[in-house]
């Protein structure tokens, strides 16, 4: 929080101290969040609670859906049929005159399962997080006395043989059903863990969805992907501090689409390191 804390000090220290908040208009989030008042005018939320919302919106809005794109790449460079399907869903939904929009989510089934995938199968913390018990209660015949300290396991939720046919598998089709509901990237059952869950679950879970699947979906649309020269397969080996590749990804892209559409195409930061 080197970074982030100064910022978010000094932009509610100049909505404070602004005479006329009023007709002050809020310009971005941590504006709105800043601005928020109770029913006697007071600011609804605390420095403390603003800082805990602004990050965990860019941790499971921003450093969630990178995750899951990296490693789905990487999945599917290994799984080259993978790739194809994806590729062949962009093409048939949305072609190469122009880039996929926000618009074309709902029917593009095939890339979510794909990013569904990988938020079961290689989340980006091992564990969601802590929660406290405010009384005694019981879950499952276990019972969790008041004030205990819950840790639900993100790995053991998605890996778990009792409830995935060969966990360990990256296999997007697992997620599709019978192909006539529309496919989300949270799961209410709680088999897996995406953005968060429950009562106090991410707030910003259809933003993160919108990140997640149009950063996938660029990607694939944009470019034919490959693994560069050298020994067969990507390595997917876990980081031993974190569940990131222990290795960052490197590709080789060829661009796919007219020359117009890729000066404009990237609205969002690279990721990756091609060659």
């Amino acid at each position: 929080m080197k970074y982030h804390d100064p910022i978010v000090e000094q932009r509610i220290r100049e909505w404070r101290n602004s005479g006329d908040n009023a007709n002050k208009e809020p310009q971005d989030l941590l504006d709105v969040l800043i601005s928020l008042k109770d029913s006697n005018g007071q600011p609804l939320l605390a420095t403390d609670e603003i800082k805990a919302q602004t990050t965990e919106i860019m941790i499971a809005a921003i450093d969630n859906p990178s995750n899951v794109a990296e490693w789905t790449m990487a999945e599917m460079i290994n799984q080259p049929e993978l790739l194809r399907k994806a590729v062949e869903e962009l093409d048939r939904v949305v072609g190469k005159e122009r880039l996929v929009q926000e618009s074309d989510i709902p029917h593009l089934n095939y890339i979510k399962t794909c990013a569904r995938e990988a938020f079961r199968l290689h989340p980006i913390v091992p564990f969601d997080v802590r929660h406290v018990a405010m009384s005694d209660t019981t879950v499952a015949g276990y019972f969790i006395p008041k004030g205990s300290h819950v840790l639900v396991s993100r790995l053991g939720l998605g890996r778990k043989p009792k409830v995935w046919d060969d966990p360990h598998r990256f296999n997007p089709e697992r997620h599709l059903g019978d192909g006539s509901t529309n496919v989300v990237l949270t799961e209410p059952d709680l088999r897996f863990i995406s953005f968060s869950t429950g009562r106090r679950g991410f707030i910003a879970a259809s933003l993160g969805t919108s990140m997640t699947v149009m950063l996938l979906a660029r990607l694939i649309q944009g470019f034919s992907w490959e693994q560069p020269a050298g020994p067969p397969g990507i390595d997917l080996s876990e980081s031993e501090h974190d569940l990131f590749l222990a290795r960052p990804l490197t590709v080789r892209a060829e661009p796919r689409l007219p020359l117009h559409l890729h000066t404009s195409f990237w609205g969002f930061s690279w990721y990756f390191s091609c060659q």
